[in-house]
């Protein structure tokens, strides 16, 4: 899957909102309400992808290139604190990356979302909540990045 939008602002703002400790929830509540992260985002390190429930998905950061891009590899799932890696649900989509490129267009930032997906038809639920979500959560990135208009 893939989602593409222009910010007006430059990539370090934008980059700032994506994987900020008070940004990242504001935006990725466009997923589930109470969407947090618990990561340093260095490359290599563990990610946990949470919700309200404290379940969600086990992942590392594949890559990590400063207000340029960054790569997520989703390893597993988390619920009620056990991490789950080897349940049939979980081998269908573990390895998937989802890859975030930002781009500067003369000092606004091109933001280019790649998520790989199974598109099979057991995936078809997913993708179409993935399809609904993801415009959602890129515009309030733009709304969180962009300098507010003065009156």
């Amino acid at each position: 899957m893939e989602f593409n939008i222009e910010i007006n602002a430059p990539r370090e703002k934008v980059w700032d909102v994506l994987f900020g400790e008070e940004t990242y929830p504001l935006w990725t509540s466009a997923f589930g309400e109470g969407s947090r992260v618990e990561t340093d985002w260095q490359k290599g390190s563990k990610a946990l992808f949470l919700g309200s429930g404290n379940s969600g998905m086990v992942s590392k950061i594949a890559d990590n290139v400063p207000n340029e891009y960054m790569s997520i590899e989703h390893l597993g799932m988390i619920k009620n604190g056990i991490e789950d890696y080897d349940s049939e649900e979980v081998k269908s989509w573990a390895g998937a990356k989802e890859n975030y490129t930002l781009t500067d267009l003369d000092g606004k930032t091109n933001l280019y979302i790649f998520m790989e997906m199974d598109e099979s038809e057991k995936n078809k639920p997913m993708i179409d909540m993935f399809a609904d979500m993801w415009p959602k959560a890129l515009a309030k990135v733009k709304e969180l990045a962009e300098p507010s208009a003065v009156v």
